[in-house]
């Protein structure tokens, strides 16, 4: 049931795993098969993973049907944020840093780190409704921003064009709706709230708040809930 799902963040800073890619760049697969595995790694609450599927390999004859230029929208962002000249894939970005060193064995990348500023309460509140109560704690920023995440896991392709003509992938994470929810300047508990897209049958789904640093896109705070 929806109604019984749940998430409460702990008291260090939940990490958030994004990965940049596409169904028509060839280099993908390998980062894609990584944040998959990530699964086995017991990762489940204790963080957010997300696979942002871009458009910008589309022309090379097989068009992504995860993608949505919002995403590289957002990747665009990163950049800019974190001072890089060029956006690529695959890239896996790490609490909002870009991190090259994921597929390096002994990494750990769903650890929590850092004293969080924030907790966050999610719970659902309807059919395809959730909210979630932002409480800050002392000494947090004063001003944050927030996006949520839908992300869908088991998803299959079987590529008929472009560099992966051929192949048959299989990706989890997929974001499926990305919903930013803009900036606030306030000390006091704040409710947010997100309809999400229906579930997909078949498709284990998962509800994802990411708080940030509007100023340099740091991760601040996060929570996931399997819905």
């Amino acid at each position: 049931m929806q109604n019984g799902c749940a998430g409460q963040s702990g008291s260090q800073v939940t990490p958030v795993i994004e990965l940049y890619t596409s169904e028509g760049c060839s280099s993908c697969p390998p980062a894609d098969r990584w944040l998959s595995s990530l699964k086995n790694q017991g990762a489940g609450p204790a963080a957010v993973i997300e696979a942002f599927h871009v458009g910008y390999w589309d022309n090379l004859g097989w068009v992504d049907r995860f993608t949505s230029p919002a995403y590289t929208l957002r990747q665009r962002q990163i950049a800019a944020w974190t001072g890089q000249g060029s956006i690529y894939t695959p890239q896996v970005v790490r609490n909002g840093r870009d991190w090259r060193g994921w597929g390096a064995p002994g990494t750990h990348p769903t650890a929590a780190s850092g004293v969080a500023g924030f907790d966050i309460a999610l719970k659902a509140s309807g059919p395809d409704r959730f909210e979630a109560i932002v409480t800050p704690r002392a000494g947090a920023p004063i001003v944050w921003s927030a996006y949520w995440t839908v992300t869908e896991d088991g998803y299959n392709s079987k590529v008929k064009a472009g560099e992966n003509s051929g192949a048959f992938l299989q990706d989890d994470f997929v974001v499926r709706q990305y919903t930013p929810v803009g900036e606030y300047r306030t000390a006091t508990p704040q409710e947010l709230t997100l309809r999400s897209i229906p579930a997909s049958a078949r498709h284990a789904r998962h509800i994802n708040l990411v708080l940030f640093d509007p100023k340099t896109g740091a991760t601040l705070q996060a929570v996931s809930a399997s819905c």
